[in-house]
């Protein structure tokens, strides 16, 4: 199988989201009762309240992509415009994208379980890699496992991809229990034995010359995201949720909480990237896993609310101090080196943007589109608000948001991606309902796993030995 150009340009980009119809009206009006209530400013600090006509207009630009890259054959998503790949991290995106829809009445009741059900029915049926968890890479048509080309390859996993679309099918269970059987039996063809260890930590699976190589995955920020994921499921995580070890820098006066480890040994630069932190604000607000709280003006999770506040500030005070628009966080690229780690800090520097190679590739810096709607959810500032102003028109209307603006130059990176656009997405419908994670919802997959003598043998939970000290 031979690739285009831009199908090899997009995957070089993956390497680096009850009823009757009558009593659905019931269940969401009294949601949205609650929603007023829980989103008085006694319990913001965000941005919160109704969507305005404006920013429902973003919304349905943002589901515009989902719905110009949606494959019926497989309810799969391209992850990038026109390009028939996808990874586990984008099935979250489209997961999440499929929830705001619903929630905005872009989709009808029908139209949603059209396409959640074909979605459920690809993870319910899709090969996995040895039999155990998905592959990095799928044909977004055939099903395929596929390398980062797009030629059939089964290639290993990723736990941070894994990790976004447990948290998704967690929200959706929860949210829609109409499917949380479905979902159960998702999470039941896994094995876990190889992507979670006991005492939480993750790891990556490359088949590499016929042989696995488990690699630990993730740096501060995405590691802790991810592990979220494993931990609504019921994994103990300490581990990957740590963010030691760290050491810190001051840019601007900001102390900003690095990865502590050494490249040189790790093999692994550890930018620190915008993302994660944002991911960690809207969909759990800086909360434990276990906090069903919806006041957003505290956090049960301080260490990572407090470094979230600090990649926020320095972005912030650079603006103040230089006059520099400034919202970083990895993002693709239109040509080479197709996918840079945009970073507050990284390789020793700050503002570094760098390839994973490391290599450093200042023209790609951008006011990234993927970041600016989180921050102006989230911070409710004058200088997010202004971001807004400068990434706004940068878009297709039938197709839409862009990645963002070129921070040196002012010019349009007109890349097209699910994740930016689910991050749109994301980010309005928390301005409109609060924290997006409401809990776990037990159901199918519980009732096997507490049956010693039914539950598969799969390292899940119940299986566990405890982590020694």
């Amino acid at each position: 199988m031979h690739s285009s150009p831009k199908q090899g340009f997009l995957v070089v980009l993956l390497l680096c989201s009850i009823s009757l119809q009558s009593c659905g009206v019931v269940v969401r009006g009294i949601r949205s009762g609650v929603d007023k209530f829980r989103n008085s400013e006694r319990f913001h600090q965000g941005r919160h309240g109704a969507l305005t006509e404006q920013e429902l207009g973003w919304a349905r630009i943002a589901w515009a992509y989902f719905d110009a890259n949606y494959n019926p054959e497989t309810g799969l998503v391209n992850a990038l415009d026109g390009v028939p790949t996808t990874s586990m991290w984008q099935v979250g995106d489209t997961l999440a994208a499929l929830h705001v829809a619903f929630e905005l009445d872009f989709l009808s009741r029908d139209q949603f379980d059209e396409r959640i059900s074909t979605l459920l029915s690809f993870l319910n049926t899709m090969p996995l890699f040895g039999g155990q968890l998905p592959n990095r890479y799928y044909h977004t048509k055939t099903e395929q496992m596929t390398n980062f080309r797009n030629e059939p390859q089964a290639v290993g996993w990723s736990a941070i991809d894994i990790g976004r679309l447990l948290i998704w099918l967690a929200t959706i269970a929860e949210r829609y229990p109409q499917y949380t059987e479905y979902i159960h039996k998702v999470i039941l063809r896994w094995s876990f034995c190889d992507i979670v260890d006991d005492c939480g930590s993750l790891y990556a699976g490359n088949h590499i010359d016929d042989r696995l190589e488990l690699v630990q995955e993730g740096r501060l920020g995405y590691e802790e995201y991810a592990a979220m994921g494993f931990r609504v499921w019921g994994f103990d995580t300490r581990r990957a949720s740590l963010l030691e070890p760290y050491d810190r820098i001051p840019i601007y006066g900001v102390e900003v909480l690095h990865d502590g480890r050494d490249p040189r040994e790790t093999g692994t630069f550890a930018p620190v990237v915008s993302l994660p932190f944002l991911l960690l604000g809207m969909e759990f607000n800086w909360d434990q896993v276990d906090d069903r709280s919806s006041r957003d003006s505290r956090h049960t999770d301080p260490l990572l609310a407090n470094q979230a506040d600090r990649v926020y500030q320095v972005q912030e005070e650079r603006y103040l101090q230089e006059g520099i628009f400034t919202a970083r966080t990895d993002h693709p690229l239109e040509g080479p080196p197709y996918f840079v780690y945009d970073s507050i800090f990284a390789a020793g520097y700050p503002w570094n943007t760098i390839a994973d190679t490391g290599q450093e590739f200042p023209d790609a810096a951008l006011v990234a589109t993927r970041a600016v709607f989180p921050m102006w959810a989230l911070y409710r500032r004058p200088y997010t608000a202004t971001l807004l102003e400068v990434i706004c028109p940068i878009l297709d209307p039938r197709r839409g948001f862009y990645e963002g603006r070129r921070e040196r130059t002012g010019g349009w990176e007109t890349v097209l991606s699910a994740t930016t656009n689910a991050m749109v997405l994301e980010a309005l419908l928390y301005k409109q309902e609060g924290k997006l994670f409401q809990g776990t919802r037990k159901g199918h997959l519980q009732i096997l796993l507490a049956d010693e003598f039914r539950r598969p043998q799969r390292c899940y939970p119940a299986d566990r030995e405890r982590c020694a000290p």
